[in-house]
C-alpha cells in the first residue's frame, strides 16, 4: 500500500479544491487505482460537489456512499453528545473499507464553512493522523502581504507538528503574481524552507463563480437558455434598479444582471446589448420575485432563437437575492472544462510533481494511533471468530461490552452466572444479547466432567473429588476449565474479581507453554502515534535474571502477534557498562540469557528509559545501537518500577493502556482492572481472541 494523502485547507477559501483536482489528475495518471474520500460531507439532498466532480471526471468505480465518512449533521450530533471518538471510528471504518479497494486514497478535509476554524483544524489533524495519511496543507495567499503569508503558513505548520502530523509539503495558494519573486526569497530564509513549499499564483478565472454556481446555490430555475450558458463566468453582479438608459452605463464585461421579473425594459436592454459592439457582453440575467416575465416578453424572446445567455428565476426579492449572490464562492464542476483546464494548468506549472512523487515513494506511514490500533484489533478478531467466556456475567459493564462485541461480530460469547439473574439484568438495561450463551455453573451438566478433570490435575495436592466439585461452582474455575477442555478459546475476567482470583485457576489448570518458566503480563501502551509494549507491570513482583529473560521473550512474541516489530530494551538505572551493583548486574545477566535463548531478537541492556526512547540520548549513551532510541518493547526490572511507570506515562501523556495482557500460558486468559471501562473490556476480549487465533494456527 502506497502512502495516502490528506489535503487540508488552513482556513476558509484556501482554494483546496483546485489542489485536490490537480493531485487527483496526477495520481490517476500513474496507473494505480486511486480512491477519493472526504471525512465529512455536506448534509442535504444535493451531493457533495467535490466528490461529484472527482467521481465523474475520473470515472471512479465507487458508490457515492463509499467516498465519505458521515454527513455534517451526523458529525455535529456526535460532537454535541461528546462522542468525538465515535465520530472518528465511523470515519476510520468507512475509510478502511474504501482503502481495501484502492492502491491509494486521496482525502480532502473539511471546508471551514461552520465558522469554527480552531475546531475544524483540530478535527482535520486528528482525522489525518488516525487514517495514517501524510498531510498536504493549503494556505491562502491572496489579500495578504508576504510577511502575513509566511506567518500564517508558519503558524499552521507549527500547529500540525505539535499534533505529530506527517507533513508532505506545503502549498500557498492564490499569491499575487507581483509578490511571487520576493516571497520565494523570503521563504528560503525562513524555517519553512526545511520542507517543500509550492507557490500557486492567482488565477482570476478560478475565484469567480459561474452561472451554474449561482443556479445551484440559490436553487433557481432556468427560464431561458441551456447548459452551455451555465458555464459562463460571473465577473461581477449588477442590481438593475434604474431605467434602461441609465442602467446600460453600468454594465461591465461578465456581469450578472439582477432585476425583478416585471422589468421588461431591463430584460430587452440586456438582449439587445449582446449583439451590439457598443456594450460589453453580460454573463446572465437573474430575475427575482418568483414570477416569469410577461407573456408578450416571453413570446418575443422565444422568437429570437437560441438565447445568448441563460436567464434564471429566483423566488426571493431583489435585495435578498443580491445578498445571497454576494456570498456565493466559486466551485469546480465537471461540466466546466475551461475552468478545470485553468486549474490544472496553474498547479502543474508551479508544483514540482516529480519531487512530490519521490516524496510519496519514500514514505510509508508507521503511525499507529490508539483509535487505529483498536479498530485493527477488532477487525482482526472478526476474521476468525473465537469463543470467549466471561465469568462475571451479571456485571453491568460486562453485559454492555458483550452487546457491542456481539453486535459487531467480534467473538462468540458465553456468560457465567445465575441465568435468571443475568436475563433480568439484560432486560432492565435494555440490551440485545440474543446470540450470547449463558451457563450457570451450579446447574451445568459440564460440572461433573470439569470436577473430575480438576481432581486428576490436583489430587497430588490433596484435592478430593468432592472438593473439586465444590471448586467448579466458582465461575473463575469453571470458565478456566471451559478453556482447558476446548469448550471456549479464551477467558476474560477481573472487572469485579481480584487478579489472583482470575489467574490462579489458569496456573493450576492451563499452565505455561513449553520452554516458558513464568507467566507474565504486558500493557499495550497506545501513544499518540505508535504502540509500545511494557512488561511486566502486573504479575511478578521481583523477577530474577532468568525470569526477566523469559518475560522479554514472551513480550517480544506478544509484540509480534499485534504487528509491532520487537526492539527490546532491558531497563535499569544505568546504561551500558557504566553501572555497578546487584540490580544492574541482574539486568545485564538477563540480557545475556535472553540473547542466547533467542539470538534472532534485537535485545539490548541494561538501558535507561531515556536512552531507549530518545534518539539524541541514544547517540550519546549507546551509539550504533539497533534498539536504543527506537525501542518498542520495554522490560522493567521489577513490578514496582513497571506498574508506576505505565501509570505515570498513561496519566501524563494521555496514552491508552490496554491490559494487562497475560502471556506464557498454554491458552489465553486475561485479567481486567476492577476500574475498567466498557471499552477496556471490548479491547481485552478482542486481544484474547487474537491470542486464541495465534494459538490455533500454531498448534
Amino acid at each position: 500500500m502506497t502512502q495516502d494523502i490528506y489535503i487540508s485547507g488552513a482556513e476558509l477559501s484556501s482554494g483546496k479544491s483546485v489542489i485536490v483536482l490537480a493531485m487527483m489528475e496526477f495520481l490517476s495518471g500513474h496507473g494505480d487505482k486511486t480512491g477519493f474520500f472526504r471525512p465529512v460531507t455536506r448534509s442535504g439532498e444535493q451531493p457533495d460537489p467535490l466528490i461529484q466532480l472527482i467521481a465523474e471526471r475520473y470515472q471512479l468505480d465507487l458508490a457515492y456512499e463509499e467516498m465519505y465518512g458521515c454527513s455534517s449533521d451526523e458529525a455535529r450530533e456526535l460532537v454535541r453528545a461528546d462522542r468525538d471518538d465515535e465520530l472518528l471510528k465511523r470515519i476510520l471504518a468507512k475509510y478502511r473499507s474504501l482503502q481495501a479497494k484502492c492502491n491509494r486514497v486521496l482525502c480532502a478535509g473539511t471546508d471551514y464553512r461552520d465558522g469554527h476554524a480552531t475546531l475544524e483544524f483540530d478535527f482535520n489533524s486528528d482525522v489525518a493522523n488516525n487514517l495514517g495519511c501524510s498531510i498536504l496543507p493549503v494556505v491562502r495567499g491572496n489579500d495578504r502581504s508576504n510577511t502575513e503569508i509566511i506567518n500564517a503558513a508558519g503558524g499552521f505548520l507549527k500547529s500540525l507538528q505539535e499534533r505529530h502530523c506527517d507533513i508532505l509539503a506545503t502549498v500557498i495558494n492564490g499569491v499575487s503574481p507581483a509578490q511571487l519573486e520576493a516571497l520565494k526569497s523570503q521563504l528560503e530564509k525562513s524555517p519553512l524552507a526545511d520542507s517543500p513549499v509550492y507557490l500557486i499564483p492567482q488565477e482570476p478565472l478560478l475565484s469567480k463563480p459561474t452561472i451554474a454556481d449561482i443556479a445551484r446555490h440559490l436553487e433557481t430555475h432556468i427560464i431561458f437558455g441551456d447548459a452551455t450558458g451555465l458555464n459562463r463566468i460571473v465577473q461581477n453582479y449588477k442590481v438593475a434598479a434604474m431605467q434602461a438608459p441609465d442602467f446600460l452605463d453600468y454594465v461591465e464585461e461578465g456581469s450578472l444582471i439582477i432585476t425583478p421579473s416585471d422589468r421588461a425594459d431591463i430584460i430587452l436592454a440586456c438582449f439587445l446589448s449582446h449583439p451590439s459592439t457598443a456594450y460589453p457582453q453580460i454573463s446572465g440575467l437573474l430575475l427575482t420575485g418568483g414570477q416569469k416575465p410577461d407573456p408578450q416578453i416571453t413570446k418575443l424572446l422565444a422568437g429570437l432563437g437560441k438565447p445568448p445567455f441563460a436567464i434564471l428565476g429566483a423566488a426571493t426579492d431583489t435585495f435578498t437575492t443580491a445578498m445571497n449572490v454576494s456570498r456565493i464562492t466559486a466551485e469546480l464542476s465537471v461540466e466546466n472544462e475551461h475552468k478545470i483546464a485553468a486549474a490544472l494548468g496553474i498547479v502543474e506549472a508551479n508544483v514540482d510533481l516529480q519531487q512530490l512523487q519521490q516524496l510519496l515513494a519514500t514514505r510509508r506511514s508507521t503511525r499507529v494511533t490508539p483509535l487505529m490500533f483498536e479498530y485493527e484489533l477488532l477487525q482482526r478478531a472478526k476474521t476468525q471468530q473465537q469463543h470467549i467466556v466471561l465469568p462475571e456475567g451479571n456485571e453491568e459493564r460486562i453485559l454492555r461490552a458483550a452487546e457491542i462485541l456481539s453486535l459487531r461480530g467480534v467473538a462468540q460469547l458465553t456468560l457465567l452466572g445465575d441465568r435468571d439473574e443475568i436475563k433480568q439484568k439484560i432486560q432492565s438495561l435494555g440490551l440485545r444479547l440474543e446470540r450470547v450463551n449463558i451457563i450457570d455453573p451450579l446447574q451445568s451438566e459440564l460440572r461433573p466432567q470439569y470436577a473430575e478433570s480438576y481432581f486428576q490435575l490436583r489430587r497430588h495436592k490433596g484435592i478430593s473429588l468432592d472438593m473439586a466439585c465444590d471448586t467448579m461452582a466458582d465461575v473463575s474455575y469453571f470458565g478456566t476449565m471451559m478453556v482447558h477442555h476446548g469448550h471456549a478459546d479464551g477467558m476474560v475476567s477481573g472487572s469485579v474479581h481480584t487478579t489472583q482470583h482470575t489467574i490462579r485457576p489458569s496456573f493450576e489448570i492451563i499452565k505455561t507453554k513449553p520452554g516458558i518458566s513464568i507467566v507474565s503480563s504486558v500493557f499495550l501502551m497506545c501513544m499518540a502515534d505508535r504502540v509500545l509494549v511494557y512488561g511486566d507491570c502486573a504479575v511478578n513482583p521481583d523477577p530474577n535474571a532468568e525470569q526477566l529473560a523469559n518475560i522479554a521473550i514472551s513480550s517480544a512474541d506478544t509484540a509480534q502477534m499485534f504487528g509491532i516489530e520487537p526492539r527490546i530494551a532491558m531497563l535499569s538505572y544505568s546504561t551500558g557498562e557504566s553501572g555497578k551493583g546487584e540490580a544492574v548486574d541482574e539486568v545485564r545477566e538477563a540480557t545475556r540469557l535472553a540473547k542466547s535463548m533467542r539470538p534472532d531478537l534485537k535485545i539490548e541492556g541494561p538501558m535507561q528509559y531515556d536512552a531507549a526512547v530518545d534518539v539524541g540520548v541514544a547517540r550519546t549513551k549507546l551509539p550504533g545501537s539497533e534498539v536504543a532510541g527506537s525501542a518498542t518493547v520495554f522490560i522493567f526490572p521489577d513490578l514496582n518500577t513497571g506498574n508506576n511507570t505505565y501509570k505515570a506515562v498513561q496519566r501524563s501523556s494521555g496514552a491508552v493502556a490496554i491490559g494487562p495482557v497475560l502471556q506464557g500460558l498454554n491458552k489465553p486468559v486475561n485479567d481486567l482492572s476492577r476500574g475498567c471501562t466498557v471499552t477496556d473490556i471490548v479491547n481485552t476480549v478482542a486481544i484474547t481472541a487474537v491470542q486464541a487465533q495465534t494459538e490455533s494456527s500454531s498448534s
